[in-house]
């Protein structure tokens, strides 16, 4: 079963650090938001996928690989187990609608 708050946060982390980075890079530049979005942003990542991937029961087709795809991986495993059928390891808290 997957945590549907602990992936909402980090899914959310993921995507902002991902909007976060490209800005600092194209204006100021700043090294402390260089040094710690990076490693923040690729810790997220691994955390999202960490989760898609030991969730043993109730894991729809394809949302493992979903959990792959950098800075946006998160969104769109929330996105599919929201459209996902009724499943035992699908707590109520993911579906959306």
């Amino acid at each position: 079963m997957i945590e549907a708050r602990t992936l909402r946060v980090a899914a959310s982390v993921e995507a902002a650090s991902l909007l976060v980075l490209p800005v600092d890079l194209l204006t100021v530049r700043a090294e402390p938001i260089t040094s710690l979005g990076g490693p923040a942003h690729g810790t997220v990542h691994l955390v999202v996928i960490a989760m898609t991937f030991t969730a043993v029961t109730g894991v729809p087709k394809g949302v493992r690989r979903r959990s792959l795809v950098p800075g946006i991986g998160g969104m769109l495993v929330l996105r599919r187990l929201g459209r996902a059928p009724e499943a035992p390891g699908v707590p109520d808290g993911v579906r959306g609608g």
